[in-house]
């Protein structure tokens, strides 16, 4: 008679450093989670005036700051559970979690970013000589910070920072330019405030997705020779600076307008 033996397979014991990494994993997805929602959630909720736009701003500041803390302690569970005893799944969420917080974090840091390389204003125009003045938009900006009036020191910032931005020159006549200028407005999802073809005129507003930031945009035509001069300006109601942008707004719009213009036999 032959004596079988059977060896039962003892369960793996899990080291010590994979039992921190998991807990760490655990904590760095739910900061990771709650920082996300607080810096999403503060757009929208500024914007249905439950949060006033510094305490808005904070929010997205602070869950940017504790997200940092959220990576550290993701990338250093990552690491302790690179060991055998650490179950797959554990590391998959300590993955999870570094990469949630690393979203939170870079938002602020780009914003940073861009406030430091672009210049410190919110007022764009193709004209910076005689830059288009706002005349329908001026009922709307009753509670904005920033005033209508162009201030000389802008134009000198913003040559230095943006020294594409310049008025477009198409040959078609005004009526026809007018008439582009419109519709590319309206392809850009503005609020047409006013729109005077008898006086060549386009005031618009425009509502930035996140935070509902209103920017009033004012399009002016004019007649030089042959050629339909284009010139713009957007100007945001509040914020000392705009992190470009106005002046991604104008490029687009110029942009638009031209390519209607060109399309056009």
């Amino acid at each position: 008679m032959v004596a079988v033996t059977y060896h039962v397979a003892r369960p793996q014991r899990i080291s010590q450093p994979a039992r921190i990494g998991r807990l760490l994993a655990w904590l760095a997805l739910l900061i990771g989670v709650l920082c996300a929602l607080a810096a999403l959630l503060a757009g929208p909720a500024y914007r249905v005036e439950v949060l006033s736009l510094n305490v808005a701003l904070q929010a997205v500041r602070w869950a940017g700051t504790v997200a940092v803390a959220g990576a550290a302690a993701a990338l250093l569970a990552t690491l302790l559970l690179l060991g055998r005893s650490a179950r797959p799944r554990w590391r998959h969420r300590a993955l999870l979690a570094l990469a949630i917080n690393s979203a939170v974090v870079a938002g602020p840091l780009y914003l940073y970013y861009r406030l430091q390389t672009l210049p410190r204003i919110h007022d764009i125009t193709t004209d910076t000589a005689n830059p288009p003045s706002f005349d329908a938009v001026i009922p709307l900006r009753q509670r904005a910070r920033n005033p209508v009036e162009y201030v000389p020191a802008t134009a000198a910032e913003q040559r230095a920072g943006y020294p594409d931005i310049a008025p477009l020159r198409l040959p078609i006549a005004p009526a026809v330019a007018f008439d582009h200028a419109e519709r590319a407005a309206r392809a850009m999802g503005w609020e047409i405030v006013a729109a005077a073809a008898n006086k060549l005129r386009v005031e618009a507003t425009d509502t930035t997705p996140l935070f509902g930031f209103k920017d009033d945009i004012v399009v002016r035509i004019t007649q030089q020779g042959d050629f339909s001069v284009v010139d713009v300006r957007s100007l945001s109601r509040v914020g000392g600076s705009d992190f470009g942008t106005n002046a991604r707004r104008v490029r687009a719009y110029l942009k638009r307008v031209s390519d209607r213009a060109l399309a056009q036999p």
